[in-house]
């Protein structure tokens, strides 16, 4: 008996010892803990219940040289209330108060389900209580002010979440180049050329959790984010907008796959508009993809930079003669065909104002080919084998061979000269034509003129020249009398101004790229030029992707009746190109009258507003302007042709639909007015059924 108890005692003891060793571990490890892994671990407790916010800097407007705005940050706020710093007597005395104003602000419930909502989340003692979400900044202004948000923070219980929204107010208008910005997404456009200027610095916030789960800011711990710059854009939006619908109407009346138009200021390389629509999959079209800086073949608006080749090393003239064979040339064996048959021995001038393939491609294998690469090295001189280095992300790289490329065939160097086996965006073709209009200095194209902080301008962006002189004067002067002569008698006579003078030259290539092919029939139409020619103020380039199979796709059909609405509005609203309305040197010039042809009833108001004695004829008979050689001022009945579009710009809107209609025509009207733009260039032979868009203003 005595031996089990001591053996009981034993295990006892030992049971006990072991407990102590265990007790003591215990202790030893929790004082271990606390000595080298406590402020780790507090640290770890402590991000678990507070983190840091960021909160965004509001983003920089983008403005145009005129003060409108283009682009812009639109400030929302989510609102929180904090009941827990309420005081009762405050809110029993405002509640009702409160309520009521909410109600009439949001419109969305009334004062009493209002007082409700709050009184509930009071009583809960409600530390972060969602009141609104996304508010615009008027309704945040607003709410602030009311009774117990008016007091804040910290006796209000008004806490606030800023965040951003951008916006475009013109809608499509030059989205592609002004571009989109959103949250963790990609960014194109000027938004993203100069992000790192509009992004601003962010500021941050301290939150701790609290009960429930909810954050809540801790006081003091707010840094103010420092708001991004502005940028002013060199764009005009009075030119943006006619330049899109004028391309719009030629792109819907021909269902084109694309078009590009880039308007140029001739003296800066200012871009006042860029435009690029592309057809989308249900018909519309949109500013998908920036087409103006994708390079593709130039076709014969190329020519211009043979003839610059050929002027500059002095071979040839404005007025020596090629042989363009009738249309029709053998060489290395392919065959070379003008797109008009017929063409024999003519000038040069003539030869680039009727637009012959035969002529240039002759030309520059005469002089060229036993050195081509003296040809290829003109082209580099303009830099059309790098990028224009314009201000504006997504350009891709030109593509010009050489002889040294192992994809040069014995054919490359005449395919070269009418603008095929070779890659340049249009904004490459609008510089080299904006440098012949600019006496030979071709102009760096871009898009942002300043950098602006609190409206004061921190930095501007001056004009700069690629290139001071691409030829000298008498190779400028020939080289701009040949564009001259393409609208006076050639391919572009058709879209001629009695009011001012336009120079410029038509393209036309088929198109191989991007998965299509030779045999797609799709065709690239182009007109470049610029206006007016005695003082050239703007170069306009426009380039338009036919559909397959189209049943129109010259460049003078379908890309240079675009130049010349544009032009014609800009004309029309532009001050300081000519004397005033009544001068006797823009009457001689049938300058300053509304219209060329107008109803005499139209010509008897003018005149009479002139205090100008003129027989107009009878009230609906549409007349034209006539001056004789001693500047008196007649009126004649009006030559209208069957089957050809006549001019209808100036005319009221019941004039135009007569003679449009009358022709066959089916007639779509913009606008409220006077006809400024017609999409459809006088001139043009009539289709049966055809549209015609009128832009009244």
């Amino acid at each position: 008996m005595a031996t089990v108890k001591k053996d009981i005692r034993f295990r006892v003891y030992i049971a006990f010892s072991g407990i102590c060793l265990l007790a003591i571990a215990i202790i030893l490890k929790a004082a271990m803990i606390q000595i080298k892994e406590g402020p780790e671990l507090r640290s770890l407790a402590k991000d678990m219940h507070t983190r840091t916010t960021i909160l965004p800097a509001e983003r920089g407007n983008i403005y145009t040289e005129q003060g409108q705005l283009l682009c812009s940050t639109i400030p929302q706020f989510d609102v929180h209330i904090d009941f827990s710093v309420i005081k009762p007597d405050t809110f029993n005395r405002y509640v009702d108060t409160l309520a009521e104003c909410m109600s009439g602000l949001f419109a969305d419930a009334s004062a009493a389900q209002y007082k409700k909502a709050l009184t509930l989340a009071y009583n809960e003692k409600s530390r972060y209580w969602l009141l609104k979400k996304n508010l615009p900044y008027y309704q945040y202004q607003a709410l602030r002010s009311f009774p117990i948000f008016s007091k804040g923070k910290r006796v209000g219980g008004f806490i606030e979440d800023p965040k951003i929204k951008r916006i475009n107010p013109y809608g499509m208008l030059a989205y592609r180049t002004i571009g989109l910005w959103r949250e963790n997404s990609q960014i194109i456009g000027l938004e993203r050329t100069y992000d790192s200027v509009l992004i601003g610095d962010a500021g941050s916030r301290v939150e701790q959790k609290e009960t429930g789960g909810v954050w809540m800011p801790v006081e003091g711990s707010e840094v103010d984010a420092q708001n991004g710059k502005d940028v002013v854009t060199t764009l005009d939006i009075s030119i943006q907008d006619v330049a899109e619908h004028a391309l719009m109407s030629v792109l819907q009346q021909y269902e084109c796959l694309y078009g590009t138009c880039i308007v140029m200021e001739v003296q800066t390389g200012k871009i006042k508009a860029l435009v690029n629509l592309g057809r989308q999959k249900d018909g519309s079209y949109w500013e998908d993809l920036n087409y103006a800086m994708m390079p593709t073949e130039p076709g014969s608006t190329f020519k211009l930079v043979t003839l610059l080749s050929l002027f500059n090393d002095k071979y040839v003239n404005v007025n020596s003669k090629v042989d363009c064979q009738g249309g029709v040339w053998n060489i290395n064996g392919r065959t070379l065909h003008d797109s008009h048959a017929g063409l024999g021995v003519l000038s040069i001038r003539d030869a680039f104002a009727h637009s012959s393939n035969v002529g240039m491609a002759k030309l520059a294998y005469q002089y060229y080919s036993s050195n081509p690469q003296k040809y290829v090295d003109h082209l580099y001189a303009l830099h059309l084998n790098d990028r224009t280095h314009i201000d504006l992300s997504g350009e891709r790289p030109p593509v010009v061979k050489s002889p040294k490329n192992t994809s040069w065939s014995a054919t490359s160097l005449p395919w070269m000269a009418y603008g095929y086996e070779i890659q340049i965006t249009p904004l490459h073709t609008c510089m080299v034509y904006n440098a012949v209009a600019n006496g030979g200095r071709m102009m760096r194209p871009y898009l942002v003129s300043e950098i602006r902080e609190y409206g004061k301008t921190i930095k501007k962006i001056e004009p700069k020249a690629v290139v001071e002189s691409v030829g000298d004067t008498s190779v400028i002067n020939q080289l701009q009398t040949c564009m001259k002569e393409v609208v006076l008698t050639g391919t572009a006579k058709h879209i001629k101004s009695p009011f001012y003078g336009i120079a410029g030259k038509t393209g036309t290539a088929q198109v191989a790229d991007k998965g299509i092919k030779y045999t797609d029939g799709v065709y690239q139409g182009s007109f470049v030029g610029y206006f007016p020619t005695d003082k050239p103020k703007y170069t306009i380039a426009v380039v338009v992707r036919t559909k397959p199979h189209s049943s129109a796709y010259y460049g003078g059909t379908i890309a240079a009746p675009v130049f010349r609405m544009i032009a014609d509005k800009v004309f029309s609203e532009s001050k300081g190109w000519d004397g005033p309305l009544d001068s006797l040197a823009r009457v001689n010039k049938n300058y300053g009258i509304p219209a060329q042809i107008a109803s005499a009833k139209s010509y008897d108001l003018l005149f009479r507003k002139l205090h100008k004695n003129v027989e107009v004829g009878a009230g609906n008979q549409l007349m034209k302007l006539n001056a004789d050689s001693s500047k008196n001022i007649m009126l004649k009945p009006a030559a209208i042709y069957a089957g050809i579009v006549p001019d209808v710009s100036g005319l009221g809107l019941k004039d135009a639909v007569y003679m449009l209609e009358k022709e066959g025509m089916k007639v779509t009207v913009r606008g409220r007015g006077k006809v400024q733009m017609q999409s459809v260039a006088p001139g043009t032979k009539i289709f049966k059924g055809q549209s015609i868009l009128l832009q009244l203003s």
